[in-house]
């Protein structure tokens, strides 16, 4: 991480992953479900669906709607958060390919 002075305040450069910025130990996955539920939130603004009709297409209740729209989305897994984009009309692909370094790594591309 490169760090820098900007009128006189250290500055540093993230890594792309504010997680793993901040030393959280699931970074990627978090990463990953901050992305899944970001797509979530948009397809249902552009739907212009409310929380109730958004949980009963996405199989999930109202409450764990409202706590996905507060950052909260501890208690659904990244296949989860996948399924209900699916269930909103959305084709996720999952690519697998050898990775450039030793160890691979997570990552979700959006359209």
């Amino acid at each position: 991480m490169k760090t820098r002075l900007i009128e006189g305040v250290e500055v540093h450069r993230g890594s792309g992953n504010v997680f793993a910025d901040l030393g959280l130990a699931d970074a990627e996955k978090l990463k990953i479900k901050t992305g899944l539920v970001i797509e979530i939130r948009k397809a249902m603004k552009t739907r212009s669906l409310t929380q109730q009709e958004a949980a009963k297409l996405m199989g999930i209740t109202q409450p764990k709607v409202s706590d996905m729209m507060r950052g909260d989305f501890t208690n659904l897994s990244e296949r989860k958060l996948m399924d209900c984009l699916t269930r909103l009309g959305y084709d996720i692909e999952i690519k697998v390919r050898p990775a450039r370094a030793e160890i691979g790594h997570l990552m979700l591309a959006t359209a």
